[in-house]
This record gives structure tokens, sequence and C-alpha cells, in this order.
């Protein structure tokens, strides 16, 4: 239920940003997304996380749960039209997977606040990397979230060869936005 609207890709949830049109490249460098979920309660507040489990890649991911952006006390109303207003713990940082390092999975998550005066801790401030996303929604008791999903890209550099879920080889058809799973 979670919608994630990129400029010339549009809700770009659970898929794979193509390679054509400079789509991959384009990316790194676009604003936020407008964020929407229809499903958000008028009247609460929710808070809206970013991360890249992959940092800095997939196979070695040392720095997981790269904390791309980090919003607190958005209003359900506001949140249903994406209008993403709020408290900005960690301004939103565009997708920009190294070189070489193949997919990166962009995962957006809301959480209902319920009232929590939401902060990070100044070592979590000290830098988005290696974030312990696990403990930082134990410390402010937030359970599953409301809405979630994800996307996935690389960089714009590689080769324009996708890997397809099986391990082989495919390449996309031009303009087509290849489905990933969620």
């Amino acid at each position: 239920g979670l919608e994630v609207f990129y400029p010339e890709l549009g809700n770009i949830g659970c898929k794979i940003v193509p390679d054509c049109n400079n789509y991959r490249q384009k990316i790194t460098s676009w604003m936020a997304p407008i964020v929407k979920f229809p499903g958000a309660v008028e009247g609460a507040t929710y808070i809206l996380l970013m991360v890249d489990p992959d940092a800095p890649s997939r196979a070695e991911p040392t720095q997981k749960f790269w904390r791309h952006w980090l919003v607190t006390d958005i209003e359900g109303a506001d949140l249903k039209k994406g209008k993403i207003q709020g408290q900005e713990l960690s301004p939103y940082q565009a997708p920009s997977p190294p070189a070489h390092s193949g997919f990166h999975r962009y995962q957006f998550f809301v959480y209902l606040q319920e009232g929590k005066v939401i902060s990070l801790l100044p070592k979590e401030n000290k830098t988005r990397g290696s974030w312990k996303m696990g403990i930082f929604l134990n410390r402010f008791h937030l359970g599953e979230p409301e809405a979630s999903t994800q996307f996935m890209t690389q960089n714009y550099q590689d080769s324009p060869t996708l890997q397809a879920p099986g391990g082989g080889a495919s390449k996309p058809k031009h303009n087509q936005v290849e489905i990933a799973a969620c």
C-alpha cells in the first residue's frame, strides 16, 4: 500500500530502475520522491524510513541499513496525499550505489508514531552507515510497519545486463521497467 513516485518513472515500488533513458544516473540527483500511503489514518502521525540494506554491496553489507531518509511527525492526512512534512531527522539522500557493487535494494517503511517523541542518538547522527535499525525500532517500541515497499537499482556505470533471479542474464527491453520480487 506504499507508493513511491520519482519523475519520469512513476510509482517504482517493487520494481528495478531500468537502465534505459539514463534513469539509473538520473535517480542519483533527483529530489526526494513523492511517498503516498493511501491507508494512512487522518489524525494519526507517522514515521518514514528509507534505508539501503545492501551497503556497500549486497555480497558484503558491512554498512547495512544505510539511512537515506528519516522523517517523523508526518500527519496522516499529509501522508495520504504524498506531502512528507514533519521533523526530518536524516535529510533525503538519493540512491547512489557504488560502481561494481551490484544491485541495491532501497526500502521504505512507514510506522505509526503514536505520539512518541522520536530522535536519533548522537552516535547515530555521526554516520548514516551501519545503522542499527532494529535497535532504533525497539527503542521506540515500533513494531511491524504499517506499510513498506522497495525498489532496486545499480550504479549507472555498471553493465546494462540484468541478473535474472535464476542466475542467468537477461536484457531489459527498451523503456520496460522490470519487476523485482519484494
